[in-house]
């Protein structure tokens, strides 16, 4: 009975979890480049259950009785990499990448130490010295991990961004955008601020991206189906009270009850 009580809460505290990932995506519904998280359930492994001290057999012998589960856990947590729908914005350093693919980004945290991350963020600018950044003022590296400075992108001079990446100034390439692929994408390790750290799990690959200048890639959750999905947790959850709520009284009537007899 007590055991009922524990597989009620593992799975109240399972689709606590839930939830938690399924309002984490509804708060970033609308974060450029952002990839909703899904999570999977998962039972715990069934332990073999046996009889002991039980004066009806030999004493000295645990009897075998069957299994027993005790609830429900997280299986693991995971990154839907799915295509987010492109919004067109015209402006000259807003880029989307369509397929597999990251824009290579080094920051630089309060100690001076720099660090390459991954983003599918495309919402960059330049700086009054020409160099293209983040919203944030992290660098975009080309190819060759080096920053990406753009001369005259304050003068009359025409700036454009081809499919391939190639930064072209007046029509003459300066560089191309560092953009990689990652052959378990699942390996990178979530750093904040919408970009990814790269892991010896992750593996890079050959990156099929396109780019498109004046657009941003949206966040591919589903508003919608976010909500059905936090009402169906919150079903779920409300009959893990309820079974907690009638084991109790059980217990209770148990105590109250039959130990007057």
């Amino acid at each position: 009975m007590v055991r009922g009580l524990y597989t009620a809460w593992t799975g109240m505290r399972n689709e606590q979890k839930r939830l938690d990932v399924i309002s984490n995506n509804m708060a970033n519904a609308d974060t450029i480049g952002f990839k909703k998280e899904k999570v999977t359930s998962q039972s715990f492994e069934d332990e073999l259950t046996f009889r002991i001290h039980d004066n009806n057999v030999t004493p000295a012998l645990h009897r075998r009785i069957g299994n027993m589960n005790l609830g429900v856990k997280i299986g693991e947590t995971y990154h839907d990499f799915t295509q987010g729908s492109l919004r067109e914005t015209g402006n000259t350093y807003d880029l989307a990448l369509s397929g597999d693919g990251f824009f290579t980004i080094e920051t630089t945290n309060k100690q001076g130490v720099t660090t390459t991350r991954y983003t599918r963020d495309g919402s960059f600018t330049v700086t009054v010295d020409g160099d293209l950044t983040t919203k944030d003022g992290d660098y975009v590296l080309d190819t060759d991990g080096n920053h990406i400075r753009i001369d005259g992108a304050y003068t009359a001079k025409e700036v454009s961004f081809d499919q391939k990446g190639n930064v072209l100034v007046d029509g003459d390439t300066i560089a191309t955008l560092g953009i990689v692929n990652f052959e378990n994408p699942q390996a990178l390790l979530v750093y904040g601020e919408n970009m990814y750290e790269p892991t010896a799990a992750a593996g890079e690959a050959d990156a099929t991206a396109v780019v498109h200048q004046g657009y941003l890639e949206m966040s591919n959750t589903n508003v919608i189906q976010e909500m059905v999905d936090m009402i169906t947790v919150t079903r779920a959850y409300e009959a893990g009270q309820k079974m907690i709520q009638t084991v109790d009284s059980t217990l209770q009537h148990s105590v109250n009850e039959i130990g007057k007899v």
